[in-house]
Formats: C-alpha cells, sequence, structure tokens
C-alpha cells in the first residue's frame, strides 16, 4: 500500500487500539496523531461527524467508526485478518460487534454511581465472557492458532482488566478458563502489547479515578 495513512487516535480510546493493532499485524506504515475529546478541534469535527476516534485518513480522504476501518484494511491489504469461508466471516464479525458491547459493559461499570450498579455490571460482565467460553476452542487466539480481527477487539477489551485487577478483585474471570487464557496470549503479542502509548496505564488510572464512581471510591480506599 503506497497510501498515506494517518490514524487520528486518543490515547485512552479501545476503538482506536483495534485499527492500530490490524494496522501492525498487516505491517502497514501510518503516522498516528492523538486528539482531546474533551475540546475537539474543528478540524477534526469536520472528518469525524459523530465527533469520536478513530478515523483513518487515506491520503486525506477520512474513514471514520473502527469496524469500517478494519474492513477497507481487510479488503486493501495482506495478510487477511478475516477467514476465507463466508460464513465464518460473518461470523467473526458478529463476535466483532458481540465486542462492542462488551465494552458498553465496561464503560457501565467504571461509571457505576454505587456498589449496588457495580456489582450488577459485575455479574453481567461475568455472563458476557461465559458466553465467550462457549465458543472459544483450544486457543491460542479466538479461530485457534491464527489471529483474527476478533482478536484485535477483544485485546483492548482485556486491557481495562490490567488496571482494574489492580484495584478490587472482581473475578470476572472465575469461570472462563479459556478466556483467561485467551486474555493472556492477547497480551503478550506485540501489535497488541504496542497498540497503546507506555503511559496507558497510568492515564487510564487517573481517568477512572477522576470519574466519581464506586470504582473510584474503591481506588481512594
Amino acid at each position: 500500500m503506497n497510501t498515506q495513512l494517518t490514524l487520528v487516535s486518543h490515547q485512552l480510546c479501545p476503538y482506536v487500539q483495534r485499527a492500530a493493532i490490524v494496522l501492525a499485524e498487516k505491517n502497514i506504515v501510518f503516522e498516528r496523531i492523538n486528539v482531546d475529546l474533551s475540546n475537539k478541534p474543528d478540524w477534526f469535527l469536520r472528518i469525524s461527524p459523530l465527533g469520536k476516534t478513530p478515523v483513518l485518513l487515506v491520503d486525506g480522504e477520512p474513514i471514520f467508526e473502527s469496524a469500517a476501518i478494519c474492513e477497507y484494511l481487510e479488503d486493501t491489504t495482506l495478510p487477511r485478518l478475516h477467514p476465507e469461508n463466508a460464513l465464518q466471516r460473518a461470523r467473526h464479525r458478529a463476535w466483532m460487534e458481540f465486542g462492542s458491547v462488551v465494552l458498553n459493559t465496561v464503560a457501565g461499570l467504571y461509571n457505576a454511581a454505587d456498589n449496588k450498579v457495580l456489582q450488577d455490571k459485575v455479574l453481567e460482565m461475568r455472563k458476557r465472557f461465559e458466553q465467550i467460553e462457549a465458543v472459544l476452542g483450544d486457543g491460542p487466539y479466538f479461530a485457534g492458532q491464527y489471529f483474527s480481527v476478533v482478536d484485535a477487539v477483544f485485546g483492548p477489551v482485556f486491557r481495562y482488566f490490567d488496571v482494574f485487577d489492580g484495584i478490587a478483585d472482581l473475578a470476572i474471570f472465575k469461570t472462563t478458563p479459556r478466556v483467561r487464557a485467551w486474555r493472556v496470549a492477547l497480551a503478550s503479542r506485540p501489535t497488541v502489547r504496542d497498540a497503546v502509548d507506555p503511559a496507558y496505564a497510568h492515564l487510564l488510572q487517573r481517568f477512572l479515578a477522576e470519574r466519581g464512581s464506586a470504582l473510584s471510591a474503591l481506588m481512594n480506599h
């Protein structure tokens, strides 16, 4: 690919991480620039109709939404990360969407106003991962030996729990050994590890501490 690619990013955005992981898996050279989502510049709002990251600029032309970015990269570059089989490819896309639902639950967890809501979100999270446990094979990745876009989606999901685990023992993965192994495999993959700034954990801790949530209260004990 001889086009110039720029990934418009936010340091904590898990959807940006998806795109960064796919770009890295395909060995694509790209520039990455961060925006302040609390003070969105006009140029960013012109290229991101929903005011969200990521946006991929392809020779200056914007693609917004992480799923669309990943599909563009799949359409235009090798190696392919989606399965060749059409049914399996559709199944992977469905589990990518499931990953977005899990991210919404993560947000509900760290925004929970009190311990009752927090425990409800913990229970919901456990059930979501039990659903994934039921479809995982022997690993190390979602589809076995080869890394797919579904893995690029869940690497950023698991990264939240690296920080959560340092705050409280939520026991999210106690009933899901295959998910636990998948989490470890993704954390050790360089493309997943390097999809965030080295200061990510510190930045996320600061973000969580400022939420005024039940999780924030646990951090301040």
